[in-house]
């Protein structure tokens, strides 16, 4: 049988997907098969991919308060997933409730300098986060806001991209639809509540996802704003454990693993909404 030229395209193009998936699996397997294996066993030469004994100690040693002396020790790295869990939620959850209206704003209604605003939101999508993170803790600083989950939220709250994507998302929403509501006496808050989120729900799930999945592995701002040890976030809590166990892989691995669950969990949950969100490019009255 003849392999014809778009079987071939279409052979090659399977392959290539293929590789691409092993390569972006295989560490993620190898993160979690080490995360089960005895203390330095991932060490050995060559390092193994499966363990010769499937174990929970790391997991064990990482969750569980022990008592050394005397003293009680923990890694409190339940506290820090209990921290990012508020963190992430809230940000997600005030985010939405201001950028979600503002895209729609920016979309369908008409208001002096929108489009001089809307230029200037652009062109900050081009200065890099880091720039403004020292004019940013001198202001939360100045507020009282300096190890608080207050610090670490507030700042995340106006996302320009959050509000860009929702923006152009909006703009697939025929306008008869919305003026015949304003011809029916629909007022705003009536319009945008009962007609655009209805339509605006597989991008609101997939903004809150990328919202989300934003404030959980945030490192860098809550490592600067947060100095209490009660108040780390899981990737600053991780970051603190590495310092005196690098060299032990098995820990830092379930570590990762404690740290990566919950996300993956998350995803995968919302995966129908997040994919229809992505792949929809207009929206159809």
């Amino acid at each position: 049988m003849a392999v014809t030229p778009r079987r071939m395209r279409a052979i090659v193009l399977n392959a290539l997907v293929a590789i691409v998936t092993f390569v972006t699996l295989v560490p993620f397997a190898w993160m979690v098969t080490v995360s089960f294996m005895p203390r330095y066993d991932s060490s050995r030469i060559p390092p193994p991919f499966w363990p010769r004994r499937w174990t929970l100690e790391n997991y064990h040693e990482l969750l569980v308060r022990r008592q050394y002396d005397g003293a009680w020790f923990d890694y409190r790295i339940l506290p820090a997933l209990g921290n990012s869990l508020i963190i992430a939620a809230a940000s997600t959850l005030l985010g939405l409730l201001l950028t979600v209206p503002a895209g729609y704003a920016f979309a369908k209604l008409r208001f002096r300098g929108r489009e001089r605003l809307l230029r200037v939101l652009i062109a900050s999508l081009v200065v890099p986060g880091q720039v403004a993170m020292l004019p940013l803790f001198l202001i939360c600083r100045a507020l009282g806001l300096v190890d608080s989950y207050a610090g670490v939220i507030l700042p995340s709250l106006a996302g320009v991209f959050a509000v860009l994507f929702v923006r152009q998302a909006t703009l697939g929403i025929p306008d008869e639809m919305i003026d015949a509501a304003r011809l029916d006496g629909a007022g705003e808050m009536r319009i945008f509540t009962s007609i655009v989120l209805p339509l605006l729900a597989p991008i609101t799930v997939t903004l809150a996802l990328f919202m989300f999945l934003g404030s959980w592995n945030d490192f860098l701002w809550p490592l600067i704003v947060l100095s209490d040890q009660h108040h780390y976030t899981l990737p600053v809590a991780v970051a603190a454990i590495s310092r005196e166990h690098a060299a032990d892989g098995e820990l830092m691995m379930a570590a990762a693993m404690v740290t990566t669950a919950p996300v993956l969990l998350l995803f995968l949950a919302l995966q129908r909404y997040y994919i229809g969100g992505l792949l929809g490019g207009s929206i159809k009255g």
